[in-house]
């Protein structure tokens, strides 16, 4: 593989905007692409793409294939993966990203499968680095080092390809950080011609009617969250996790075990295997802190951990740590909180 291959982003597209997590993976590839010395290119396939590079040249891209047909939008699984398939085989990127959506979860394997490539999905971290063969002694430099929890969260594992070609790896929204590169950043634009790429046969598949719905809860951009984790004991016990929140005016989040359990709803669940959240002040109310938690929280400003057991994991990565049952710390909180800012 030649060293000035490139590194490519599938960027989704929705309602005429480039999706927030690929212009996280964007800014995130900008970064790698800087350390491997190469292009950084953006993909993005679907139907009115005038003027798109204006969303996606700001991130650092230098350059934005486009292929545009009235076809290629909504998403459908054959056209798309055969325009990833075909256009890979003849640019042959060194690394692509993609976002861990449900369309990234679906293309990813199918384009990885197609090209032999291998392909990581979930990484909460991604970097550049060498890597030596235990078994060959061979030594390769400038992999991706594809970075996740593994084992039911008992360890992370970092993940090299050392051979195959594209490196793959699907990245949830919000684990990396959407930055702009530089306003005035020029990208050059190649559009495709769809037919080249994709057989009219790959169009099997037609949407008559979508409906989407919007989620409720905005936990995302909340600045303050009140979590509450398994250790909150029920669902009655929530409502003084929304309490508390009323009172701050929080959005509540929760952990997997917490919504396991029943206690809250899916959409907030925050961690690996829910929603990465960066707010100003994130208080934990009776969670342990299992590493996929963590990998969904740890950027927070401030961390505040309520919990009974002075020993929990998450309690050393909190800047500050009450120890206590949260049936008598919530509502002094609140108290206080109500006394202290009339």
């Amino acid at each position: 593989m030649a060293d000035q291959n490139n590194l490519i982003v599938y960027c989704e597209f929705e309602d005429g905007k480039v999706a927030d997590v690929s212009l996280e993976l964007l800014t995130k590839g900008r970064q790698l692409a800087n350390q491997l010395g190469c292009k950084l290119e953006a993909l993005v396939i679907g139907d009115n793409l005038k003027d798109i590079e204006k969303q996606l040249a700001p991130y650092g891209v230098d350059l934005v294939y486009k292929v545009e047909d009235k076809r290629l939008y909504p998403y459908t699984s054959n056209p798309h993966a055969a325009i990833l398939i075909n256009l890979f085989k003849e640019i042959k990127p060194q690394v692509c990203l993609m976002g861990a959506t449900c369309i990234g979860r679906d293309l990813g394997p199918r384009v990885s499968s197609a090209l032999h490539s291998g392909l990581t999905a979930d990484c909460t971290s991604l970097e550049i680095g060498d890597h030596k063969d235990p078994k060959t002694g061979k030594e390769y430099e400038n992999l991706l080092m594809q970075i996740r929890p593994a084992f039911g969260g008992n360890i992370v594992a970092t993940i090299v390809n050392p051979e195959c070609r594209p490196q793959m790896a699907t990245v949830r929204e919000g684990v990396m950080k959407k930055e702009i590169f530089d306003e005035n950043h020029k990208a050059e634009v190649i559009d495709l011609d769809p037919k080249k790429y994709v057989a009219d046969t790959d169009f099997v598949v037609e949407i008559i009617d979508r409906a989407i719905e919007k989620s409720k809860v905005n936990i995302k951009n909340a600045p303050i969250i009140v979590a509450g984790g398994y250790g909150v004991g029920s669902k009655e016990n929530f409502d003084l996790l929304y309490k508390l929140a009323d009172t701050l005016g929080a959005e509540v989040g929760a952990s997997r075990a917490a919504v396991d359990a029943g206690f809250a709803e899916h959409e907030r669940q925050i961690g690996q295997t829910g929603v990465t959240v960066r707010p100003k002040l994130y208080i934990a109310c009776g969670i342990s802190g299992q590493i996929q938690h963590i990998a969904g929280m740890q950027e927070s400003s401030i961390i505040i951990s309520v919990n009974n057991d002075p020993e929990a994991p998450i309690n050393t990565i909190a800047d500050y740590v009450i120890t206590g049952d949260i049936e008598e710390v919530l509502p002094k909180l609140i108290k206080y909180y109500k006394k202290n800012s009339k």
